[in-house]
């Protein structure tokens, strides 16, 4: 895999807050031609760098309004458990984001749900088919304050939104 160089960082940073751009429009903003542009998002996209372009929907208007936050311990002996646990939460929807983490939990997973009782179920599933989960700890989002997954690609940015 290539470093990044300017305009790669340049590309990243426009298709990351709009995906659908043109290449043309994008283009015009970097000051590459529209091939470049081009040839450099085919590379971008089958280097991994890229690795979805989604649309981010509202969960407000899917009946799927609450997020939950959920640290999980495993068991220490068990060294295949998050390999396990990694495979079986691929493949369920509700669990948007899951990360192996230091401190007093191993896992903290963001899970989506109808209501509590369906958190609830889900809860349920995830100790049914993963034993070795000891205990999970549930923080319940009453607001999302900043929600997003853009990668800052700058280097010399800083943390305050100031170049």
């Amino acid at each position: 895999m290539e470093q990044l160089d300017r305009f790669d960082r340049d590309i990243l940073d426009i298709v990351q807050r709009d995906c659908q751009l043109k290449a043309e429009t994008i283009a015009e903003q970097v000051g590459l031609s529209v091939s470049a542009v081009q040839r450099r998002l085919k590379r971008l996209r089958e280097d991994g760098i890229i690795r979805a372009e989604v649309a981010v929907v509202d969960r407000k208007a899917t009946g799927t309004s609450m997020v939950f936050i959920v640290g999980m311990e495993i068991e220490r002996d068990n060294y295949d458990a998050l390999a396990k646990f990694r495979l079986w939460a691929e493949k369920q929807d509700h669990i948007q984001q899951v990360y192996y983490v230091t401190g007093a939990v191993d896992l903290i997973a963001i899970i989506t749900a109808r209501d509590v009782e369906h958190y609830d179920d889900i809860a349920a599933l995830i100790m049914k088919e993963n034993p070795q989960i000891r205990r999970m700890h549930t923080n319940v989002v009453l607001r999302d304050v900043k929600l997003g997954l853009f990668v800052p690609l700058n280097a010399g940015d800083r943390s305050d939104g100031k170049a």
